[in-house]
């Protein structure tokens, strides 16, 4: 359970010719006018615009409806911490509709704390947050032809551990990690002394055990990355990273590199 407080309204009891003549107060009294934007038409906007961000983000669901959408997109960390809240929205959003006796006069009015709650979830459901926001920054990347010594180095300096490689015609080839590198070293570790300064990175390169990659543009949306991990991994596949370019191509160099850790810390920080 969230720890906001629970969504007030207030109902309005009237008499045939439309004279309020009772109120149910559940919450504090809120009363719109007809004159200005009400508060139930900035719950319904609001609702509408988080109803329209649902729908783009789940691309190949067959229903469009609100329960649906939340139901089938629950891998999405945004959904799971607002959960609670768009529920409780589902169903204030049918009393006010449900409830409204003419055009732009409704007799249910939502508390002003709701709306403007609901107001900056929308904000974040429209905005999620990009690749490049949450990727792991700077990347540092090698040629095949370059040298192991020079990974090292970067190893011992910044304590990266993945390292997207290069051939010399500009193209991704493969990902290099220091789990790959403390294989390789072990297997051939001898009594003499092995020759960093002379060993290649492709010398390194396993087919066997090459890591899965995908590339995504640097806008591309959180919940896409989060679709990305969950297709990979509905087919028992691990997905290694996500390396993050300026249009999501092979051949750009990187910006940034996601793996389903920094999902996770970026789950944390909301």
């Amino acid at each position: 359970m969230n720890k906001y407080s629970p969504i007030f309204f207030i109902v309005y009891k009237t008499s045939r010719n439309g004279n309020i003549v009772n109120t149910m107060n559940w919450g504090e009294i809120l009363v719109g006018t007809n004159t200005e934007i009400n508060l139930s038409e900035r719950f319904e906007a609001a609702f509408n615009r988080i109803h329209k961000a649902l729908k783009q983000s789940a691309k190949k669901a067959r229903t469009d409806k609100f329960y649906k959408l939340i139901e089938i997109q629950k891998n999405h960390s945004l959904i799971r911490l607002y959960e609670d809240d768009l529920y409780q929205f589902a169903k204030l959003r049918n009393a006010i509709v449900h409830e409204k006796i003419e055009l732009d006069y409704y007799i249910a009015e939502p508390h002003l704390e709701t709306v403007e709650r609901i107001e900056r979830i929308a904000e974040h459901f429209e905005k999620p947050k990009s690749a490049l926001s949450i990727a792991a920054t700077p990347v540092f990347y090698f040629y095949e032809d370059g040298k192991l010594s020079d990974v090292l180095a970067i190893i011992n300096k910044f304590s990266h551990s993945q390292f997207p490689i290069y051939n010399r015609k500009e193209e991704y080839s493969w990902l290099l990690t220091s789990a790959d590198i403390v294989k390789w070293m072990a297997e051939h570790f001898t009594e003499e002394t092995i020759q960093l300064k002379k060993v290649q990175i492709k010398e390194l390169f396993n087919k066997k055990s090459k890591h899965q990659i995908t590339f995504v543009s640097k806008d591309t949306s959180i919940f896409d990355l989060e679709d990305l991990f969950e297709e990979y991994r509905s087919k028992n596949e691990k997905l290694e990273g996500i390396i993050v370019t300026e249009k999501g191509k092979p051949s750009e160099k990187p910006k940034g590199i996601i793996t389903a850790w920094d999902l996770l810390e970026a789950d944390a920080e909301n």
